[in-house]
């Protein structure tokens, strides 16, 4: 069982982090850190059912609660069953917290896929992620910070096998 949980309290109020939720896979999505990674793509956006994904990651939009909370559910076209979502929710002093979850079953290839290469991966992304909101809410450019070793090694690796 995978259970990956990252979170970031915001210096903002909960309708300007939801308003970045809300953006994803737009033309104008201010959340996803696709200067770096490869872009979310979802056939119908943020609906019930939207078929899409990043790279080689499939998954369906299967639950959307404007301004709250997104949940994508993993297809049968990637390995691994269960699902990954976004949460905006009030931080316990202030601000508000953004919280990114991935909880599943692997299979196949990605029972040593995950622990070798794609949870450092996924986990380096979702951190872009996140300091991609802060510079957003601040009204700033994001900078992206230095990657791992690992993950650059991991990184240059894939691109040689696409």
């Amino acid at each position: 069982m995978i259970s990956n949980v990252h979170e970031r309290v915001l210096d903002a109020d909960g309708d300007a982090v939801g308003a970045l939720v809300d953006s994803l896979s737009s033309p104008g999505d201010r959340l996803w850190p696709k200067r770096r990674w490869p872009p979310m793509r979802l056939d119908c956006g943020l609906a019930i059912g939207s078929d899409g994904g990043q790279g080689p990651v499939r998954y369906e939009v299967a639950r959307y609660e404007p301004g709250r909370m997104v949940a994508f559910a993993f297809t049968a076209k990637f390995p691994l069953d269960g699902e990954h979502r976004c949460e905006v929710l009030p931080a316990p002093d202030s601000g508000t917290l953004l919280r990114h979850t991935l909880e599943g079953h692997p299979k196949s290839w990605l029972r040593l896929g995950w622990p070798l290469c794609f949870r450092w991966l996924h986990d380096a992304l979702i951190e872009d992620a996140f300091d991609q909101a802060e510079a957003e809410l601040a009204g700033v450019e994001w900078r992206p910070r230095e990657l791992p070793i690992h993950v650059r090694a991991l990184r240059a690796l894939a691109k040689r096998f696409s």
